[in-house]
Protein backbone atom coordinates (compact mmCIF):
# COMPACT_ATOMS: atom_id res chain seq x y z
CA UNK A 1 0.00 0.00 0.00
CA UNK A 2 2.70 2.41 0.93
CA UNK A 3 4.40 1.47 -2.47
CA UNK A 4 1.37 2.13 -4.57
CA UNK A 5 0.76 5.46 -3.09
CA UNK A 6 4.41 6.38 -3.04
CA UNK A 7 4.36 5.82 -7.29
CA UNK A 8 0.86 7.94 -7.30
CA UNK A 9 2.58 10.75 -5.52
CA UNK A 10 5.96 10.42 -7.97
CA UNK A 11 2.90 10.79 -10.75
CA UNK A 12 0.99 13.49 -9.13
CA UNK A 13 3.71 15.71 -9.32
CA UNK A 14 3.50 15.52 -13.53
CA UNK A 15 0.48 16.07 -13.53
CA UNK A 16 0.18 18.80 -10.85
CA UNK A 17 2.76 20.67 -12.70
CA UNK A 18 1.01 20.25 -16.30
CA UNK A 19 -2.23 21.32 -14.91
CA UNK A 20 -0.66 24.30 -13.30
CA UNK A 21 1.60 25.50 -16.56
CA UNK A 22 -1.32 24.13 -19.10
CA UNK A 23 -3.40 26.25 -17.40
CA UNK A 24 -1.72 29.29 -17.32
CA UNK A 25 -2.39 29.70 -13.80
CA UNK A 26 1.38 29.33 -12.71
CA UNK A 27 4.74 30.04 -14.38
CA UNK A 28 7.39 27.37 -14.57
CA UNK A 29 9.95 29.29 -12.22
CA UNK A 30 7.26 30.18 -9.79
CA UNK A 31 5.65 27.19 -9.87
CA UNK A 32 9.42 25.66 -8.63
CA UNK A 33 9.57 28.35 -5.85
CA UNK A 34 6.09 27.48 -4.19
CA UNK A 35 6.93 23.71 -4.83
CA UNK A 36 10.52 24.03 -3.25
CA UNK A 37 9.43 25.64 -0.31
CA UNK A 38 6.43 23.32 0.40
CA UNK A 39 8.57 20.65 0.18
CA UNK A 40 11.06 21.73 2.58
CA UNK A 41 8.52 23.13 5.19
CA UNK A 42 6.54 19.70 5.06
CA UNK A 43 9.76 17.88 5.61
CA UNK A 44 10.70 19.79 8.39
CA UNK A 45 8.09 19.53 10.03
CA UNK A 46 7.99 15.87 9.79
CA UNK A 47 10.99 15.68 11.42
CA UNK A 48 10.47 17.75 14.10
CA UNK A 49 7.36 15.52 15.08
CA UNK A 50 9.26 12.45 14.72
CA UNK A 51 12.47 13.65 16.67
CA UNK A 52 10.64 16.63 18.78
CA UNK A 53 13.55 18.85 17.34
CA UNK A 54 15.22 20.39 14.28
CA UNK A 55 19.21 20.54 13.67
CA UNK A 56 20.69 22.07 10.90
CA UNK A 57 22.76 19.70 8.77
CA UNK A 58 25.82 21.00 6.89
CA UNK A 59 24.46 21.65 2.62
CA UNK A 60 25.62 18.58 0.43
CA UNK A 61 26.06 20.42 -2.57
CA UNK A 62 26.32 17.78 -5.08
CA UNK A 63 22.99 16.71 -3.60
CA UNK A 64 21.61 20.21 -3.45
CA UNK A 65 22.59 21.22 -7.09
CA UNK A 66 20.98 17.74 -8.31
CA UNK A 67 18.08 18.57 -6.87
CA UNK A 68 18.32 22.49 -8.06
CA UNK A 69 18.48 21.12 -11.74
CA UNK A 70 15.49 18.17 -11.61
CA UNK A 71 13.31 20.48 -10.31
CA UNK A 72 13.82 24.03 -12.24
CA UNK A 73 14.19 21.76 -15.84
CA UNK A 74 11.49 19.52 -14.91
CA UNK A 75 9.26 22.50 -14.60
CA UNK A 76 10.36 24.43 -17.64
CA UNK A 77 10.32 20.95 -19.83
CA UNK A 78 6.18 20.82 -18.56
CA UNK A 79 5.22 23.89 -20.36
CA UNK A 80 5.61 21.67 -23.88
CA UNK A 81 5.19 18.27 -22.68
CA UNK A 82 2.02 15.97 -21.80
CA UNK A 83 2.16 14.26 -18.41
CA UNK A 84 2.70 10.91 -19.63
CA UNK A 85 5.62 12.14 -22.17
CA UNK A 86 7.11 14.05 -19.73
CA UNK A 87 7.17 11.23 -17.06
CA UNK A 88 8.66 8.22 -19.42
CA UNK A 89 11.07 10.75 -20.33
CA UNK A 90 12.00 11.62 -17.01
CA UNK A 91 12.31 7.90 -15.70
CA UNK A 92 13.55 6.57 -18.95
CA UNK A 93 16.74 8.90 -18.06
CA UNK A 94 16.93 8.27 -14.36
CA UNK A 95 16.81 4.33 -14.72
CA UNK A 96 19.60 5.41 -17.89
CA UNK A 97 21.86 7.18 -15.81
CA UNK A 98 21.98 4.96 -12.91
CA UNK A 99 22.24 2.16 -15.22
CA UNK A 100 25.58 3.82 -17.03
CA UNK A 101 27.21 4.69 -13.31
CA UNK A 102 26.65 0.56 -12.58
CA UNK A 103 28.22 -0.12 -16.02
CA UNK A 104 31.33 2.46 -15.64
CA UNK A 105 31.48 0.74 -12.05
CA UNK A 106 32.61 -2.30 -13.47
CA UNK A 107 28.91 -3.71 -13.78
CA UNK A 108 28.81 -5.86 -17.12
CA UNK A 109 25.04 -6.66 -18.98
CA UNK A 110 25.03 -9.48 -20.72
CA UNK A 111 22.40 -12.05 -22.58
CA UNK A 112 19.33 -10.68 -22.12
CA UNK A 113 20.27 -7.52 -19.25
CA UNK A 114 22.16 -6.92 -22.81
CA UNK A 115 19.34 -7.19 -24.84
CA UNK A 116 16.93 -5.16 -22.42
CA UNK A 117 19.11 -2.37 -22.75
CA UNK A 118 19.25 -2.04 -26.05
CA UNK A 119 15.36 -2.14 -26.45
CA UNK A 120 14.86 0.31 -23.56
CA UNK A 121 17.36 3.25 -25.49
CA UNK A 122 15.37 1.98 -28.77
CA UNK A 123 12.37 3.05 -26.76
CA UNK A 124 13.31 6.89 -26.45
CA UNK A 125 14.92 7.02 -29.56
CA UNK A 126 11.52 6.16 -31.11
CA UNK A 127 9.57 8.71 -28.93
CA UNK A 128 11.82 11.43 -29.58
CA UNK A 129 12.54 10.80 -33.44
CA UNK A 130 11.00 13.16 -35.76
CA UNK A 131 7.48 13.31 -37.05
CA UNK A 132 3.83 14.25 -36.12
CA UNK A 133 3.76 12.87 -32.88
CA UNK A 134 7.04 13.34 -31.79
CA UNK A 135 7.18 15.41 -28.60
CA UNK A 136 8.53 19.28 -28.77
CA UNK A 137 12.83 18.84 -29.08
CA UNK A 138 13.75 21.36 -26.12
CA UNK A 139 11.12 20.22 -23.29
CA UNK A 140 12.44 16.90 -24.31
CA UNK A 141 16.09 17.82 -23.74
CA UNK A 142 14.72 19.84 -20.64
CA UNK A 143 13.02 16.71 -19.25
CA UNK A 144 16.10 14.52 -20.03
CA UNK A 145 18.73 16.92 -18.46
CA UNK A 146 15.97 16.57 -15.47
CA UNK A 147 15.89 12.59 -15.39
CA UNK A 148 19.97 13.10 -15.16
CA UNK A 149 19.84 15.43 -12.42
CA UNK A 150 17.61 13.16 -10.54
CA UNK A 151 19.38 9.87 -11.13
CA UNK A 152 22.23 11.52 -9.55
CA UNK A 153 20.31 12.62 -6.88
CA UNK A 154 19.63 9.07 -6.14
CA UNK A 155 23.06 8.09 -6.33
CA UNK A 156 24.04 10.63 -4.01
CA UNK A 157 21.91 9.56 -1.76
CA UNK A 158 22.39 6.19 -1.51
CA UNK A 159 24.43 6.19 1.52
CA UNK A 160 22.16 8.60 3.43
CA UNK A 161 22.30 7.46 7.06
CA UNK A 162 18.87 9.11 7.45
CA UNK A 163 17.21 9.74 4.19
CA UNK A 164 14.18 11.61 5.04
CA UNK A 165 15.91 14.05 7.35
CA UNK A 166 18.83 14.98 4.96
CA UNK A 167 16.06 15.01 2.10
CA UNK A 168 14.41 18.15 4.50
CA UNK A 169 18.04 19.83 5.16
CA UNK A 170 18.50 19.62 1.07
CA UNK A 171 15.39 20.98 0.70
CA UNK A 172 15.66 23.62 3.07
CA UNK A 173 19.06 24.94 1.35
CA UNK A 174 17.91 24.56 -1.91
CA UNK A 175 14.77 27.62 -1.35
CA UNK A 176 18.48 29.73 -1.35
CA UNK A 177 19.46 29.44 -5.00
CA UNK A 178 15.61 28.53 -6.06
CA UNK A 179 14.56 32.14 -4.79
CA UNK A 180 17.51 33.40 -6.84
CA UNK A 181 16.57 31.88 -9.70
CA UNK A 182 13.09 32.27 -9.75
CA UNK A 183 14.18 35.80 -9.45
CA UNK A 184 16.14 36.28 -12.73
CA UNK A 185 12.78 35.16 -14.64
CA UNK A 186 11.10 37.85 -12.65
CA UNK A 187 9.46 39.28 -15.48
CA UNK A 188 7.90 36.35 -16.68
CA UNK A 189 5.99 35.70 -12.95
CA UNK A 190 2.35 34.26 -13.35
CA UNK A 191 0.84 33.45 -10.38
CA UNK A 192 -2.78 32.61 -9.49
CA UNK A 193 -4.61 31.78 -6.49
CA UNK A 194 -5.15 28.04 -8.58
CA UNK A 195 -1.46 28.02 -9.61
CA UNK A 196 -0.41 28.92 -6.26
CA UNK A 197 -2.30 25.63 -4.77
CA UNK A 198 -1.12 23.05 -7.07
CA UNK A 199 2.52 23.67 -6.73
CA UNK A 200 1.96 23.66 -2.81
CA UNK A 201 0.07 20.53 -3.17
CA UNK A 202 2.91 19.43 -5.77
CA UNK A 203 5.64 20.46 -3.13
CA UNK A 204 3.52 19.12 0.45
CA UNK A 205 1.66 16.65 -0.84
CA UNK A 206 3.54 14.74 -3.88
CA UNK A 207 6.81 15.81 -2.90
CA UNK A 208 6.91 16.09 0.96
CA UNK A 209 4.65 13.06 2.28
CA UNK A 210 5.42 11.13 -1.20
CA UNK A 211 9.13 10.91 0.10
CA UNK A 212 8.44 10.18 3.27
CA UNK A 213 5.91 7.64 2.76
CA UNK A 214 8.34 5.57 -0.30
CA UNK A 215 10.81 6.22 2.73
CA UNK A 216 9.28 4.12 4.82
CA UNK A 217 8.03 1.60 1.85
CA UNK A 218 11.87 1.23 1.06
CA UNK A 219 13.02 -1.21 3.72
CA UNK A 220 10.59 -3.58 2.58
CA UNK A 221 11.73 -3.84 -0.99
CA UNK A 222 14.81 -5.17 -2.53
CA UNK A 223 17.06 -2.57 -4.83
CA UNK A 224 15.44 -4.68 -7.76
CA UNK A 225 12.14 -4.41 -6.84
CA UNK A 226 12.25 -0.61 -5.81
CA UNK A 227 13.59 0.44 -9.13
CA UNK A 228 11.41 -1.73 -11.22
CA UNK A 229 8.47 -0.17 -9.03
CA UNK A 230 8.99 3.38 -9.98
CA UNK A 231 8.53 1.88 -14.35
CA UNK A 232 4.97 2.07 -13.16
CA UNK A 233 4.96 6.16 -13.07
CA UNK A 234 4.82 6.90 -16.32
CA UNK A 235 1.62 4.62 -16.71
CA UNK A 236 0.01 6.23 -14.05
CA UNK A 237 0.80 9.51 -15.02
CA UNK A 238 -0.58 8.93 -18.99
CA UNK A 239 -4.09 7.43 -17.04
CA UNK A 240 -4.20 10.57 -14.73
CA UNK A 241 -3.26 12.62 -17.83
CA UNK A 242 -5.92 11.12 -19.34
CA UNK A 243 -8.77 11.50 -16.55
CA UNK A 244 -7.61 15.12 -15.39
CA UNK A 245 -6.19 16.64 -18.17
CA UNK A 246 -7.80 15.33 -21.66
CA UNK A 247 -4.40 14.49 -22.84
CA UNK A 248 -4.60 12.25 -25.88
CA UNK A 249 -2.19 8.97 -25.81
CA UNK A 250 -0.40 8.95 -29.32
CA UNK A 251 0.10 5.11 -30.81
CA UNK A 252 3.96 6.32 -30.55
CA UNK A 253 3.79 7.06 -26.92
CA UNK A 254 2.06 3.65 -25.99
CA UNK A 255 4.49 1.65 -28.23
CA UNK A 256 7.80 4.05 -26.89
CA UNK A 257 6.51 2.87 -23.19
CA UNK A 258 6.38 -0.84 -23.93
CA UNK A 259 9.85 -0.58 -25.61
CA UNK A 260 11.24 1.73 -22.90
CA UNK A 261 9.43 -0.07 -19.14
CA UNK A 262 9.93 -3.69 -20.76
CA UNK A 263 13.46 -3.18 -21.73
CA UNK A 264 14.48 -1.29 -17.97
CA UNK A 265 12.42 -4.14 -16.71
CA UNK A 266 14.26 -6.78 -18.35
CA UNK A 267 17.40 -5.13 -17.38
CA UNK A 268 17.04 -5.10 -13.85
CA UNK A 269 14.98 -8.75 -13.28
CA UNK A 270 18.12 -9.91 -14.65
CA UNK A 271 19.94 -8.15 -12.49
CA UNK A 272 18.25 -8.69 -9.52
CA UNK A 273 18.45 -12.64 -10.73
CA UNK A 274 22.19 -12.42 -10.78
CA UNK A 275 22.07 -10.72 -7.20
CA UNK A 276 20.29 -13.67 -5.33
Amino acid sequence: SLTTIGMIAFAANSLLCRMALDGDVADPAGFTIVRIVAGALTLVLLIVIRDRQWQFQRPNLPAVGSLFCYMFFFSFAYLTLSAATGALLLFGAVQATMLAVAAIGGERFSGWGGVGLLIAIAGVVYLVAPGVTAPDPLGAVLMVIAGIAWGAYSLIGRGAVDPLKETASNFLYLCVPGVLAALFFMDAWSMSGAGFLLASASGALASGIGYAIWYAALPTLSAGRAATVQLTVPVIAAVGGVLFLAEDISSRLVIASIFTIGGVWLVLNRRQTRAS
